[in-house]
C-alpha cells in the first residue's frame, strides 16, 4: 500500500487559517497520511517562539521582529480583529467548546511526526533566524516543497 501525501502550504499569519491548516494536517495524519506543513511568509509567525530571543539583525530585520506576532498564540484573525478583541472572543469560544487552541494543535502535530517546514527565503527576507522557531522543525526552500507537492494527493494552500 502506498502511503498518502497531504502537503499545506501555510502562507497566511491568521490565527483561524493557521488553525484551519493544523486541524486539517492532524486529521490527515491520523489516517496515515504523511503531513507536511510549509510555512512560508506570514505563516511563519506560527512557528515563532513566544518569548523574545536576543539576536544580531540589522534595523529592517529588527523592525518586523517587532511587527510580526511572536508565536501562534499572538496570531490575529482573519477577520473580526478588533484591536486584538477578536482573537480574545474566539479563544474563550474554543475554550468553552473545548476545542483545541492553535498552540496545542502545533504540539500535536510534532508528536504525530507531521514535517514542520519552515522557508528559509522568506527567513531570510524578513530577518528571522533559527533560534527565534521553534524546535524539531526542518528548514527548506521551495524545491524541496516541490518535491512534495509533486508526490502530494492533497495539496492546499492556505
Amino acid at each position: 500500500m502506498t502511503t498518502k501525501k497531504t502537503n499545506i502550504i501555510l502562507f497566511s499569519g491568521d490565527y483561524d487559517k493557521a488553525m484551519a491548516a493544523y486541524i486539517i494536517a492532524n486529521g490527515a495524519a491520523a489516517f496515515d497520511h504523511e503531513v507536511t506543513i510549509f510555512h512560508t511568509f506570514w505563516g511563519l509567525n506560527a512557528l515563532r517562539k513566544s518569548e523574545h530571543v536576543a539576536t544580531k539583525k540589522g534595523f529592517i530585520e529588527k523592525m518586523f521582529g517587532k511587527m510580526m506576532p511572536r508565536g501562534a498564540d499572538k496570531m490575529g484573525l482573519s477577520k473580526m480583529n478588533f484591536a486584538g478583541f477578536g482573537p480574545k472572543m474566539i479563544k474563550d469560544i474554543i475554550k468553552k467548546h473545548n476545542a483545541v487552541p492553535l498552540p496545542q494543535l502545533i504540539e500535536m502535530a510534532q508528536e504525530q511526526d507531521i514535517n514542520l517546514v519552515a522557508c528559509t527565503m522568506t527567513m531570510d527576507l524578513l530577518g528571522l533566524q533559527t533560534e527565534e522557531l521553534l524546535e524539531n522543525i526542518q528548514y527548506a526552500g521551495v524545491a524541496a516543497y516541490l518535491g512534495e507537492a509533486e508526490e502530494g494527493q492533497v495539496n492546499l494552500f492556505i
